[in-house]
């Protein structure tokens, strides 16, 4: 009897044969470009409260400072993750966490040769970083990016990493989703979903395809007991080559298009309101004057649907298709006004930083000593991770035991007034903060919201 014929494309296994057949073939293919990455850190400690903790005791005992006399001693912190040499000439994908705070990072390959590497990129936004190998002869292993875009829910795929430092390690499962949104991990929300087992050192590692295409670059998992419960997030091959291309021009921070309007997820109340079948999409709230989105025609109301042809259902899903597009050019963003699906032409742009920065640490004895702040512009709100304001200076870094760290000040607050002052300068806060008060009266955006607060001078 003739076997069936099986459909193009994915198909389950036909015989005994094929159900025997092995991923070693991938595995060696791609595993030599899989590597373990040591980042190291050396932090401050103190020994607990002792006699020789006070300096006119070490100096009566004439104990000097240091380790072991209740003085200032020195500790390395290690974190381990994984890693993928995405290029022959040591170019090397991670997780931004594993190598965060580091002052020094050191890479081991399969073949048990360790190189020291150099930090080229850090993208918080996306938890991913560049590293370039020190030294080595010859070519590196690599392996080759493909296209995330390409995967089916249900496609087997690899993980490959260090799992708990135990040494390279491989397992096997399903994409078992794919453009998970609302996961909380990282600022562009677009994650593959596996059951493939990946635990504490496999961050930084590879998700592989069948074909031995690095489809995503593994980074969280939801866990209750810290081990794997087959339910691991990748980060999409395509965003990792956004930051990868950054790199190799020369960029120590990733330019991305800028829309320059706000957006909100439609719920099933918004659905009814718009006759939609049902909740999809992005409702535009905001349009910037002067942005690509008021250039490219959008308007207040718009429900933004599709992205160069990929259909979007939510803010964060539109903010990767977004995201991932090369800066030049304009791209095509579907939209439903008033029940009619029109196509706009989006230009692709930079956020501009309209305004200089101006950069200035507050030294003056108020709640806010010891904050940088910058003027704000949509370049640093993008930089920054805050929403926009109209006007007001944006908080950049703020010293350790300072007043502003009293206060609970924190990086990507928009201070608006203070004192009654409004503040759209930071020549304004300096001037400000400068003048002693008996109470002090602070206006600050955050996250979208405005709250104010009275403090002691």
């Amino acid at each position: 009897m003739p076997m069936p014929v099986q459909p193009a494309g994915p198909r389950v296994p036909a015989s005994r044969a094929e159900i025997g057949l092995s991923f070693a073939p991938v595995v060696a293919k791609t595993a030599p470009a899989i590597v373990n990455v040591y980042a190291m850190r050396a932090v401050q400690t103190r020994r607990g409260a002792s006699l020789l903790e006070d300096p006119f005791f070490r100096r009566f005992f004439g104990a000097p400072d240091g380790p072991g006399f209740g003085g200032p001693s020195e500790r390395i912190q290690r974190a381990l993750g994984s890693g993928v040499i995405v290029d022959p000439s040591g170019l090397v994908v991670t997780n931004n966490h594993v190598i965060e705070g580091a002052d020094e990072v050191r890479v081991a390959l399969a073949d048990k040769r360790e190189f020291d590497a150099e930090i080229l990129l850090r993208d918080p936004r996306t938890d991913l970083a560049v590293l370039k190998l020190k030294g080595g002869k010859g070519a590196f292993p690599s392996v080759v990016l493909g296209s995330s875009d390409d995967l089916l829910v249900g496609d087997i795929v690899l993980a490959i990493g260090n799992p708990f430092g135990v040494g390279q390690t491989v397992t096997q499962g399903i994409v078992s989703a794919l453009a998970r949104t609302q996961v909380g991990i990282t600022d562009y929300q677009f994650f593959i979903q596996t059951d493939a087992a990946i635990n504490p050192g496999n961050s930084g590692g590879a998700l592989v395809d069948g074909a031995g295409r690095v489809v995503g670059i593994n980074t969280a998992i939801f866990s209750r007991s810290g081990g794997s419960q087959g339910i691991g997030f990748a980060i999409p091959a395509d965003m990792v080559r956004v930051v990868l291309q950054s790199a190799l021009s020369g960029g120590t921070s990733v330019r991305r298009p800028w829309l320059g309007a706000t957006l909100q997820s439609v719920n099933q109340d918004i659905a009814d309101s718009l006759d939609l079948a049902r909740p999809v999409g992005s409702l535009v709230q905001t349009v910037r004057p002067g942005s690509p989105a008021e250039k490219g025609g959008l308007r207040v109301g718009d429900l933004i649907v599709g992205v160069a042809g990929q259909e979007v259902d939510d803010p964060d899903a539109f903010g990767y298709r977004f995201a991932t597009r090369p800066l030049g050019g304009s791209v095509a963003v579907t939209v439903v006004r008033q029940g009619k699906e029109l196509t706009l032409q989006i230009p692709l742009q930079p956020a501009p930083e309209s305004t200089p920065r101006e950069e200035v640490t507050v030294t003056n004895r108020s709640p806010l000593g010891g904050a940088t702040v910058v003027n704000l512009s949509p370049a640093v709100a993008e930089e920054l991770r805050t929403v926009e304001a109209e006007s007001g200076v944006v908080v950049l870094a703020i010293v350790d035991g300072s007043p502003a760290e009293m206060t609970n000040l924190r990086a990507g607050d928009v201070i608006l007034e203070v004192n009654g002052v409004k503040i759209t300068r930071t020549a304004d806060l300096v001037r400000v903060t400068g003048q002693p008060a008996r109470v002090w009266r602070i206006t600050l955006q955050r996250g979208g919201r405005t709250l104010t607060a009275m403090l002691p001078g």
